[in-house]
Formats: C-alpha cells, sequence, structure tokens
C-alpha cells in the first residue's frame, strides 16, 4: 500500500466537499467557541428541510430513509466500487451489516449498519489489550479527538474482548454522496490514528 501524506487527503476531502455543492466560508471565533462551531457546521450540512418536515434533495424532493438493501444497490454501482478502489457484500445476523473492503487502505474493512436514523460506520483499530496505560492512552484520545473529522474514538465488544474502535454516523436520509464521503474519512482516520498512536502501542 503507498502511504499517501495527510496533504493529499485534505484536498480529495476538500473536493468532494466541493462536488456535494458545499463552498467554503471562514468565520473568526473566539477559541473556546470551537466545539459550538464544529456543530453549526455539521448543522449547516444538513440536508434541506421541506414544509412537510421531511428532508429535501437539492431538486426540491423529498427523500426517504435508507433501509441495508437499497442502500447496498446503490453502493454497488457508485464509483469507488466500480474503479476497484472499495468492494461491498452483505453480512447476515442479528442485524444485517455491510462490509466495505477499502482496497486503497490496505484492504481496510469498514462495517456499516443501517440503523434508525442513523447509519453507523465503523472500523476495528486494536484490542485494548494492545494498550499498556490505557488511563492515559484514553485521555491522549480525548484531548486529539478533534484531529479527525467526522469520526469518534470509542471502546466496544468483539468476541468477548475489548477492541478500540473508530466510528462514524450520518443521518439516514443522507444523499449517497454523503455517505461514501463518511465511508472514505472514516478509512483515511483509521490509517491515521494508527500512525499518530504507533509508539503507545505495544
Amino acid at each position: 500500500m503507498v502511504i499517501k501524506t495527510s496533504a493529499h487527503y485534505q484536498r480529495e476531502y476538500r473536493k468532494r466537499l466541493r462536488e456535494q455543492g458545499l463552498v467554503k466560508k471562514e468565520i473568526w471565533i473566539l477559541p473556546e467557541q470551537r466545539p459550538k462551531a464544529r456543530e453549526m457546521e455539521k448543522e449547516l450540512r444538513k440536508p434541506l428541510i421541506s414544509t412537510s418536515g421531511l428532508p429535501v434533495d437539492a431538486n426540491g424532493s423529498n427523500r426517504a430513509k435508507w433501509r441495508t438493501g437499497a442502500l447496498f444497490g446503490e453502493l454497488s454501482t457508485t464509483g469507488m466500487v466500480r474503479s476497484g478502489k472499495a468492494s461491498i457484500e452483505i453480512i447476515d445476523g442479528a442485524e444485517t451489516t455491510m462490509m466495505i473492503t477499502m482496497h486503497e487502505y490496505g484492504d481496510l474493512p469498514v462495517f456499516m449498519t443501517v440503523s434508525g436514523d442513523q447509519i453507523i460506520a465503523e472500523s476495528i483499530l486494536w484490542p485494548a489489550s494492545f494498550v499498556q496505560d490505557q488511563a492515559a492512552f484514553n485521555e491522549t484520545i480525548l484531548r486529539t479527538q478533534n484531529y479527525y473529522p467526522l469520526s469518534t474514538i470509542c471502546l466496544g465488544k468483539r468476541a468477548d474482548e475489548d477492541y478500540y474502535l473508530m466510528e462514524g454516523t450520518v443521518s439516514s436520509v443522507s444523499d449517497i454522496n454523503d455517505i461514501i464521503l463518511e465511508v472514505e474519512t472514516l478509512a483515511n482516520n483509521v490509517i491515521r490514528v494508527t500512525e499518530a498512536y504507533a509508539d503507545i502501542l505495544q
């Protein structure tokens, strides 16, 4: 796998935002207002709401919530999959899950589920047992979380063992481009966070 610099991913991230019709606006705020500004940015990226209270697309048409089968079908036709950058399959279980294998990121698996009002994307980072001082490591994560946009690091049980996970969520009425952006950003962040914390892990 060719390791690209963070500048490359930043350019691709901004390109994807522009393709969605978003524009960059610079604002000046007090340092303590950063969390509020991030929340406002997330809100401003959400779809417009019609007078009926339902999300609308760029043409003003109401959009329904994604279901797993329909989302799988739509993702299968995207350039990300057709170009071979990723492949996708369904994993049947208690909750139907899609596994998106990101070939450009060393075949990194991203698991995606549609759950109510949200679409959840998740990737496993490493077992908690790989961290010598978990308390200190958790504090480091809390202090550096803002470096990884659209993603959150958390602990979860997998096969009866604690694992550190990276997750991202989007609305279940999101445009397909927003969903692809979430998957690609998550994969990028997994690589970045693994590089950033390599010295802390056993």
